[in-house]
């Protein structure tokens, strides 16, 4: 690597694509990385490929070394001689840090500036020159499985083609058999597109390497402290970096919605900048190079078919899908999973036949396949069977209410065994779709409808009725990069009654704080004020696998719980003690244990803490602190029914959402006003992929969507006001009940939009749209139909 003015040997081209103004960096909003200041911190820009495909003929940084602050450039022949120029992705893929001879997507990383201030290294990016030799992308999914297609990954020994793999679940024979028998058969194409989690906060880290200590701290926006310090071990552990020496520490974060999951090569190299220099080095990256490099979620292309009985009797279910990973599959999915939990295709309802089958394949695109607040490509499914569902319904000319009710899995057949090997542990979904038709009004809205469609006026209504699949592990089938997918909690409680807990997963906005210290208070009787509730700092947490797919109070929380009822246990023995009993004449209440038939002969946690650290019985360890980590037993299965009412204006194609019902059943609710707010939240980014979210590529890879000009997100002026209700399914196998609830409102949105959009236009002879539901894909519709003004 290039110390301080003494080598030219790394450059670049300057990134025309990055906007700037003085202050230069459009960066996002509650950056808390961005706000720490470390005595001599150095700063990082990147330069970035304006190229979807091309050859690296040479990089020259002699100009980029003579600007003012500028002190190194790196590139990736200066990180091949540490062999820190490829890294693994979290699906046991690979992906560059920086190139040494290809660049595989647009705004792919090239070279790196280290400089005394962030003005400085932006100056050095625009220096840097780099002489390309562009080669013809491949930007098609489907021409990128064609054999004449260029190998894209020649890096991979014997690579012939560009599948990265093949998934499929369910029987084949016994479908197609199904299908052969049925009495009705629908079919559709549907295509989610690619989009980003864009949430308010970039990606950024600051890298501070202690020559003295030999330790490495990193400040790092990560939903996962632990497995990224295991992954930093494991890329850097030849050049001395063994994980006792890694320092994770992720502070408040501004949003992560599954793209903050990911190692990015950004974070890499400052690490290994801040090695070699010996000092801090930050960086933080702009908007736009969050939108057009950083992980993006779905990018699926899904043919779907349904068969079913004449009377609506779902009989079979058939998919097959293409899924667009880009140059490197730099998914987060569970390692046995490489289609996510796309298998819980088959939804809310009752079918004895499924066969579903999902090919990832390799583009010149930037490398993904994360969640976009959802559990492992669970919107993508249940995208697919509410659309196919309403498809179903329009071909019987069925309400989608009836059919829905009719395909329902019945209450009493749970814990139910899906087709597909799910076991879904609880739910009541005509509850759900009843709660939400009442809200609503459902038979006056059709009522009103059919008087607007009657004066040629477009109203739509939308149904979703959808389950989620959260709560990963359990760890005999789930993990990540051999990491088992369990969570934890530590609980110490200080002698005056105190407590600390402190837990492996990592809020973004979630209340953590809030919800786990409830948690803990319920389970011994301290007050939730009296509870610290600490993470992110992967020196004092416990290890964990952080917080995504709706994991958290599933996982960690019920860690929380155990961890509580073990000093429960030990308190018990205590407070005999204390009263001269028997543990087994103990009876407990919250807050305290008081003898059996004598209830003024009581302890409270409070005397008990101190006399765990004063007073304990002989031969007993001082102390009352617990460590638990959760291993469940099975996921959890949260459910719902959401109904959006659509008006389409016929002049200018615009829908707006005017009525949104939102019935979810997370099972036992630990904060009714957090929950609330994350499905608010959810709701909001359900709408957004509906009707305005999108990055597309032209045939040269040249980005559309990679900036806030034409990636389009909600504001308060689109989103409706949500009226939400609640049934409440416990769980049968968690500790309290709870399934998780932040990604279902965003998983359950989408399809209830489409839905009501197309039922809009149903009476013209409209069977689908693809979303976002543009006002151009409408106009186009109105103007094909007739309907245009």
């Amino acid at each position: 690597m290039n110390t301080p003015k003494t080598s030219p040997e790394v450059s670049g081209m300057g990134h025309s694509m990055k906007r700037k103004e003085d202050p230069r960096f459009i960066r996002g909003r509650g950056n808390y990385v961005d706000d720490i200041q470390l005595p001599g911190m150095l700063h990082m820009d990147i330069v970035r490929s304006p190229f979807a495909y091309a050859k690296i003929k040479s990089i020259n940084s002699e100009k980029a070394l003579k600007v003012p602050g500028v002190l190194a450039v790196i590139t990736g022949e200066t990180l091949k001689k540490y062999n820190l120029h490829w890294m693994p992705t979290l699906m046991s893929d690979t992906q560059m840090v920086l190139p040494t001879d290809t660049v595989m997507y647009q705004a792919q990383e090239v070279a790196a500036v280290i400089a005394t201030d962030r003005y400085a290294a932006a100056d050095g990016v625009e220096a840097v020159e780099v002489d390309y030799e562009p080669m013809t992308p491949v930007i098609d999914p489907f021409k990128a499985l064609d054999p004449s297609a260029p190998v894209l990954r020649t890096d991979k020994k014997d690579k012939k083609d560009n599948r990265i793999f093949h998934w499929q679940a369910g029987d084949k024979a016994a479908t197609d058999k199904a299908f052969a028998e049925a009495d009705v058969k629908v079919s559709q194409d549907m295509y989610l597109p690619r989009i980003h989690v864009a949430s308010i906060e970039t990606c950024g880290c600051v890298a501070d390497f202690d020559r003295v200590t030999g330790k490495l701290t990193v400040y790092l926006t990560t939903q996962a402290p632990h497995a990224v310090r295991t992954v930093f071990a494991l890329v850097a552990g030849h050049v001395g970096l063994s994980e006792e020496k890694i320092r994770i520490v992720s502070p408040d974060i501004g949003g992560g919605f599954g793209g903050k999951v990911p190692v990015y090569p950004g974070y890499v190299i400052a690490v290994a900048a801040s090695v070699v220099i010996g000092k801090p080095v930050k960086w933080v990256e702009d908007r736009m190079e969050n939108l057009q490099a950083d992980s993006f979620a779905r990018d699926y292309h899904i043919h779907a078919e349904l068969a079913a009985k004449k009377d609506g009797t779902m009989t079979a279910l058939r998919i097959k899908t293409l899924a667009d990973h880009g140059y490197a599959d730099a998914a987060a999915n569970p390692s046995k999973f490489p289609a996510g939990l796309f298998s819980i295709c088959t939804g809310s309802y009752d079918l004895k036949n499924c066969f579903a089958e999902v090919d990832g394949v390799y583009t010149n695109k930037p490398p993904g396949g994360i969640a976009y607040r959802c559990s492992f490509r669970v919107t993508e499914a249940v995208h697919c069977i509410e659309r196919i569902t309403d498809v179903l319904a329009q071909e019987l000319k069925m309400d989608p209410a009836e059919l829905r009710m009719k395909n329902f899995i019945p209450k009493e057949k749970f814990p139910y065994k899906s087709v597909l090997g799910w076991e879904y542990d609880s739910g009541d979904y005509p509850a759900a779709l009843r709660k939400a038709m009442d809200m609503i009004g459902y038979e006056a809205l059709r009522k009103e409808q059919a008087t607007r469609r009657a004066r040629g006026e477009l109203m739509g209504i939308g149904i979703s009725s959808f389950t989620e699949i959260v709560g990963a592990g359990p760890s005999k089938h789930f993990d990540i990069l051999g990491l088992k997918m369990f969570d934890s909690c530590e609980i110490r409680v200080h002698p005056t009654g105190k407590a600390l807990a402190r837990f492996g997963t990592k809020s973004q906005g979630q209340g953590h704080e809030t919800t786990y210290a409830q948690i803990v208070a319920e389970e011994l009787g301290i007050p939730a004020a009296h509870i610290q509730v600490e993470e992110g700092d992967t020196d004092t947490a416990p290890y964990g696998l952080g917080t995504y797919a709706s994991r958290s109070t599933p996982t960690a929380g019920a860690a929380g719980a155990l961890a509580a009822r073990k000093i429960r246990e030990k308190a018990k023995k205590i407070a005999a003690h204390l009263l001269e009993c028997s543990p087994d004449d103990l009876v407990w209440e919250t807050g305290k244990f008081s003898v059996k038939g004598a209830p003024s002969r009581s302890k409270t946690i409070q005397e008990i803490a101190f006399a765990a650290y004063t007073n304990h019985p002989q031969g007993m360890e001082a102390g009352l602190e617990a460590v638990s980590y959760y291993d469940p037993p099975n996921l959890t299965f949260p459910f719902g029914s959401y109904i959006a009412v659509v008006d389409i204006d016929r002049g200018t194609a615009a829908v707006k959402v005017r009525r949104f019902v939102a019935v979810d059943d997370c099972g036992n609710i630990i904060n009714p006003m957090i929950v609330d707010g994350q499905i608010h939240g959810g709701l909001a980014m359900g709408l957004a992929p509906a009707l305005l979210e999108e990055i597309s590529y032209d045939e040269s890879g040249n980005i559309t969507g990679g900036s806030f000009m034409d990636y389009l997100v909600p504001t308060s002026m689109e989103t409706p006001s949500w009226e939400t209700g609640k049934t409440v399914t416990p769980s049968p196998h968690h500790p309290f009940g709870a399934k998780g609830v932040g990604e279902s409102a965003t998983v359950g949105a989408p399809p209830a939009i489409a839905n009501a959009v197309v039922d809009a236009l149903a009476h013209v002879g409209v069977k689908h749209v693809d979303i976002p539901v543009t006002p151009e894909k409408v106009w186009r519709l109105l103007k094909e139909k007739g309907l245009a003004e």
